[in-house]
């Protein structure tokens, strides 16, 4: 929880999620809970003002010899995230980049969990929601107190690029939503009904610094964008640019190192979980 209070929650990299769901989804025993109509709680979404925890979670301890990384599964109202360190559930939690994390013991990024549970509201949770069980998992379970602080960081600022942005004008009644796909170093992320601040969130977890949303554009946005990871083949035949190229080149948008202000999370308390 933070020193000063509950302040409003940021929206979780909407296509962090989009990657996470498309992997196979670890199913993980939990305590039993009161029977429900499980075909109806896996369609039907919890209702927008609905400020949900978990009802029931268990947090055990990843398996050690698992070469397997981190990811956050879920099917429907059931919540879950295997191998996650601390750092990455506050990650998940608040839409921060690891290097806005400061202070904590040293197993904050060392010990990994696998953690499953349900809400305590009827109806699948939207994006919001699922940050907002975790931030009080992490406060209850965890016991995390933290306080916010601007620091000057080195940062990439996300800007408009010369000619302004190549940006389609979303339908506003359309959902949030995002797809992910590549191998071979190659990645496609597909973005509906998203803003730059979505969009820059996101970006934190493919860059080695935090990503700030410089843009001052209002908007929620329909855009694809296509880069490799590997320098040495950005200049063969069909392959698609550098993630600086793509940005520029396909969204219009600039990425660029500098140090600049950025918020950080500056941890006060964190305990092991309690006991199941």
């Amino acid at each position: 929880m933070e020193r000063n209070g509950v302040r409003s929650l940021l929206r979780l990299s909407p296509v962090l999620l989009g990657l996470l769901l498309v992997l196979p989804v670890v199913q993980m025993g939990v305590a039993q809970t009161p029977k429900a109509d499980v075909s109806v709680e896996r369609e039907v979404p919890m209702a927008r003002d609905a400020s949900p925890a978990f009802l029931v979670a268990t947090i055990n301890p990843s398996n050690p010899d698992s070469t397997s990384g981190w990811a956050f599964p879920s099917e429907g109202h059931r919540i879950s995230c295997v191998n996650a360190s601390v750092a990455t559930i506050m990650r998940v939690a608040y839409g921060v980049h690891e290097k806005q994390i400061v202070g904590g013991p040293k197993w904050l990024t060392k010990d990994r969990y696998d953690v499953s549970g349900i809400p305590d509201v009827a109806g699948v949770p939207n994006l919001k929601q699922t940050q907002e069980m975790y931030q009080k998992l992490l406060a209850d379970r965890f016991h995390l107190i933290f306080h916010r602080e601007m620091r000057e960081i080195p940062i990439y600022s996300l800007t408009v690029a010369k000619g302004g942005p190549l940006l389609k004008i979303a339908d506003p009644n359309e959902d949030l939503n995002a797809g992910n796909s590549g191998g071979g170093g190659e990645r496609t992320l597909k973005f509906s009904n998203t803003s730059m601040k979505d969009f820059a969130l996101n970006m934190n977890f493919y860059e080695d610094r935090p990503v700030i949303d410089q843009t001052s554009l209002p908007g929620r946005y329909d855009f694809t964008l296509q880069w490799t990871d590997d320098v040495a083949r950005e200049s063969g035949p069909g392959v698609p640019p550098s993630i600086f190229t793509a940005i520029r080149e396909q969204l219009g948008l600039r990425l660029d190192a500098v140090k600049g202000p950025a918020e950080v999370l500056v941890i006060d308390r964190l305990d092991r979980p309690s006991e199941n």
